[in-house]
């Protein structure tokens, strides 16, 4: 017999707070290194990057530079490990790619969008996901892009609305699928509750939904397997986790979904140590770590004999509020299990450790 103490589950500690003079819209670690990137805008309305160094227990200013327009996002996705090139979406619709080391002039730089760059995920770098290193940029323009940071000027694939359809807001982007050379998915989610799904292999819509809610975030579990689970979160405090391996030919994917947060869930941010655990980041100030469940069985036959998936389920592992203000951005570290970095609009950033992670 087994006894649950609350000491036994994960917990949740706060190990470092630093107050920034600027509003910071995404913080990513660099890879195989200590240090993390906070991205944003000065009050001046210029665009900052700023690196940081954990060091005995404190953030330490190692680097920082202005430029011309707000950063809005960020991703090593489509580096190399021994590059570590930071991709950027800003409020102007640039993609630009910045060697940190010198971080005056980016060594890529195209005019993406005709509007704000809301989302960017990149693929093939970092030893993650076969293939092209590929850059995805999402934006208000209601256009998706995909880019190859070795051709310039123009993207590899472009997914945008047909003449007289509405253009939606592209909240969020995120790649998938990237299990051989030739397959990639991208999933994107809209304003509207849109969620659509785009196969870069048949350059098609895959499979699309509404979640009734405008969509803040998805993500794969993995981006470098054959497509497992989807998470996407919403405003109204709620997400859905999609099984991603049986598609019914009229239903799509099955789902589950769960209400945590009490107001908007910002971010969903998979542990890239264990794909079935995640933490989803919310409007007010708190984060929740969650535990998926598969069923015994993850399809079934329905009436006419075609496989529909079956869903899981979720269970909460830990939650703890950090601030009154939402947490807008979420990333674990790649190498050390349980390390994050999160930042909010409280205009903080803060490193958690997430203890007791290899036992849930």
């Amino acid at each position: 017999m087994s006894m649950s103490t609350p000491l036994s589950k994960p917990q949740i500690i706060a190990h470092i707070q630093k107050s920034l003079n600027y509003t910071v819209f995404d913080s990513k670690w660099i890879p195989s290194s200590a240090k993390f990137v906070c991205l944003g805008n000065f009050p001046r309305g210029t665009g900052v990057m700023q690196i940081y160094e954990v060091q005995h227990g404190e953030a330490q200013l190692v680097k920082e530079v202005e430029k011309p327009k707000p950063i809005k996002c960020g991703t090593f996705g489509a580096t190399s490990l021994q590059q570590r090139h930071i991709a950027t979406g800003d409020f102007d619709g640039n993609l630009n790619i910045w060697n940190l080391e010198m971080p005056d002039v980016p060594v890529y730089t195209v005019k993406a969008h005709k509007e704000i760059v809301n989302s960017i995920d990149g693929v093939g770098g970092l030893g993650i996901g076969d293939g092209a290193p590929e850059i995805i940029t999402g934006s208000r323009d209601g256009t998706v892009k995909v880019w190859d940071p070795r051709q310039k000027d123009s993207p590899v694939a472009n997914m945008e609305p047909v003449e007289g359809e509405t253009k939606r807001d592209c909240w969020t982007v995120a790649f998938g699928h990237a299990f051989n050379d030739q397959d990639r998915c991208v999933c994107a989610g809209y304003d509207n509750g849109d969620i659509k799904l785009f196969d870069l292999r048949n350059m098609s819509l895959r499979w699309e939904t509404n979640i009734k809610n405008g969509v803040c975030c998805v993500e794969f579990d993995r981006k470098d397997i054959n497509m497992n689970k989807l998470v996407a979160t919403s405003l109204e405090g709620k997400f859905h986790v999609f099984d991603m391996r049986t598609q019914h030919p009229t239903k799509g994917f099955v789902s589950v979904s769960e209400k945590a947060h009490k107001s908007t869930v910002w971010q969903v941010r998979h542990l890239p140590q264990n794909r079935d655990i995640f933490m989803t980041a919310g409007g007010t100030g708190n984060l929740y770590l969650w535990k998926y469940e598969y069923p015994a069985q993850r399809s079934k036959k329905d009436a006419d004999g075609g496989d529909v998936g079956v869903a899981g389920s979720i269970s909460l592992l830990q939650n703890v509020t950090l601030s009154t203000q939402p947490i807008a951005s979420l990333d674990w570290s790649p190498d050390k299990q349980g390390l994050c970095v999160c930042s909010g609009f409280d205009q903080s950033v803060r490193v958690l450790i997430v203890t007791k992670l290899n036992v849930v």
